[in-house]
């Protein structure tokens, strides 16, 4: 399986991702590791990441190709990968396309949950975390046995600051200016599959299966 995960944050591609790369035996590939990886082994690759990063700037198209490219000719990649955070733009998504077809290789699929905004906010939002012990709950998913106390030690429950409204806004529409216009560009390959994405975690999982095959 060669695939692409779209979708808004709190669309639940993590989730997903889990259950995916455990069904069809291939590694989650995301940049954010890919980046990591590079830099602590010290790649030429890597060193530029770094140099961009340390002066606050957003690591180029090109090298974001150039870095998933590498990492896609490498042994456990070649029975397939699931891709989490890339393409994030257009040029990316093109590039991807011509790598592939220079490999001789194609997408099995680009699965794109669909979420309700609402849907999205509240998961967003209700996060919870320990003040003592770090644990994560969830208001709505995962609540604590009792409200605004830690299960685990009995700590105080608190809102991170980037899990608040404003910031899950801003999240939402930062992915809708830059990324969702991957949508209609692998709606016109024929590539992409929607999903309802508030559907059951192990009922989507069974779905997306049906839909792109074992």
């Amino acid at each position: 399986m060669r695939a692409v995960l779209l979708g808004p944050p709190g669309a639940g591609k993590g989730t997903q991702a889990v259950r995916l790369v455990e069904r069809y035996n291939v590694p989650q590939i995301s940049t954010g590791d890919i980046f990591r990886k590079n830099i602590k082994e010290g790649t030429e690759l890597g060193r530029k990441a770094q140099e961009y990063m340390n002066s606050g700037q957003l690591v180029p198209d090109e090298l974001v190709v150039d870095l998933v490219k590498d990492r896609l000719l490498k042994d456990d990649c070649k029975n397939g990968y699931l891709l989490d955070g890339f393409p994030r733009t257009i040029f990316q998504a093109e590039q991807l396309d011509k790598f592939l077809e220079e490999q001789g290789q194609q997408l099995d699929a680009v699965i794109n949950f669909e979420v309700g905004y609402d849907t999205l906010i509240a998961r967003l939002t209700g996060r919870r975390v320990c003040k003592s012990c770090g644990a994560s709950y969830h208001v709505v998913n995962m609540p604590p046995k009792t409200e605004g106390l830690c299960d685990r030690c009995g700590g105080e429950l608190e809102q991170r600051k980037d899990d608040t409204k404003e910031t899950a806004v801003n999240r939402i529409s930062v992915y809708e200016e830059s990324t969702a216009p991957l949508i209609d560009y692998y709606s016109k390959t024929g590539a992409l599959k929607n999903f309802d994405g508030e559907t059951d975690p192990d009922q989507l999982l069974e779905e997306i299966v049906s839909v792109i095959g074992e």
